[in-house]
């Protein structure tokens, strides 16, 4: 109690200079000790943190929300895009199928010349609502792109009378023979030489096609002549492309040449073309009088195969350009597999056990080619 007293009266007597410097004395102590237990709690928590990442890294496999965030979007680009292209191209063959033969229609060239319509007007419309971007064409450019097209418009015509007349699965399988035709060609004209796992993968897809062909109860034989024309306009088509390609965006005014001009130029280019063969060929009397015509589902399914072309030719590009081109044949060699086993399921096809041995064998030679290019 005496102390207390004294030290009031001390404090009384004193200045107000000595009083404040005893009041900022004890600010200071204050907020060193404030700062002392700040940093304390600092060093817990950062202690923690650090044992809970630790443990976080050891049984979380992508360490945090963040990073699984990312590593979820960076594994969905591919599968979306692969799946939109698998589906595409499954659809676009089954469709084709059903309008040329569900519904009986005899005028492969008019069904190709309403798909290219809606692909030009399609992309039109995206260009000007500006989703895409699409070079000016000149007439430089359209004459160097001129054979392409002439090859382009043959491959698309006898693709439509080989799937009006053979079976799906028999379609895919006749179509390896692409790859070999191809490959020859690129000996010749690029100098390009295969690994012999390649040729022995070819070797295993003419087995499989002359197999198929002895074997399949629907033997067709304008179908496979239609067939065999498409697979050497096919293998031409993208040969000549190649080849055309440097020369083609130095026609341009950009000197460059995207995939979407190539899809709008190859399809306003045909337009003329069908319309010629049309005339020629008499198919304008033909679909003025037949009765299909006046069905609303056949204009649905042509309108589709339509729109299914068109996708196609911008989810390989997507699909294309998320993975690479190795992934991107293999995937297209597995892609056969569902179009093959839907055709033969959706259109009811006779089936012998030598036939469907040849099928899958043919299957089973596509993966691996795919798999011998990407060795």
């Amino acid at each position: 109690m005496r102390k207390s007293q004294l030290a009031a009266g001390t404090l009384k007597n004193m200045t107000d200079v000595e009083r404040e410097a005893i009041v900022n004395d004890e600010s200071e102590l204050n907020r060193f000790s404030d700062n002392a237990s700040k940093s304390l709690v600092n060093q817990l928590h950062r202690g923690f943190s650090e044992r809970f990442l630790r443990w976080r890294r050891r049984y979380i496999p992508f360490g945090g929300d963040n990073r699984r965030g990312h590593g979820s979007v960076k594994l969905s680009g591919p599968l979306v895009s692969g799946a939109a292209y698998c589906v595409s191209s499954c659809s676009m063959i089954i469709m084709n199928k059903i309008v040329l033969s569900s519904y009986n229609f005899n005028a492969g060239v008019s069904l190709m010349l309403y798909q290219n319509l809606i692909s030009c007007l399609v992309v039109a419309l995206l260009k000007l609502s500006g989703v895409v971007s699409v070079e000016r064409f000149n007439w430089k450019l359209i004459r160097v792109w001129m054979p392409v097209n002439v090859i382009f418009v043959g491959m698309l015509i006898s693709g439509m009378y080989s799937l009006k007349y053979i079976n799906v699965a028999m379609v895919t399988i006749l179509k390896n023979a692409t790859n070999i035709i191809t490959a020859i060609g690129e000996l010749y004209m690029f100098r390009k030489r295969q690994n012999n796992k390649v040729w022995a993968a070819m070797f295993m897809m003419i087995i499989s096609a002359i197999s198929g062909g002895i074997t399949d109860l629907t033997f067709n034989a304008v179908g496979y002549t239609w067939q065999t024309a498409n697979c050497v306009l096919t293998a031409s088509y993208s040969l000549t492309l190649r080849r055309v390609m440097d020369k083609a965006k130095q026609s341009t005014k950009s000197g460059s040449l995207n995939e979407v001009s190539m899809v709008l130029l190859n399809n306003l280019l045909s337009l003329p073309f069908g319309i010629i063969l049309i005339i020629l060929l008499g198919e304008w009397r033909y679909v003025i009088r037949t009765d299909v015509t006046q069905d609303a589902m056949f204009w649905v399914a042509a309108t589709l195969s339509g729109f299914l072309g068109l996708a196609i030719s911008f989810t390989s590009m997507w699909f294309l350009h998320q993975t690479g081109p190795t992934t991107y044949s293999l995937v297209g060699s597995l892609n056969k597999v569902p179009i093959s086993l839907s055709g033969l399921v959706l259109f009811n096809v006779p089936l012998s056990l030598p036939n469907l041995f040849s099928i899958l064998f043919g299957l089973f030679a596509g993966v691996v080619f795919a798999r011998a290019k990407m060795s």
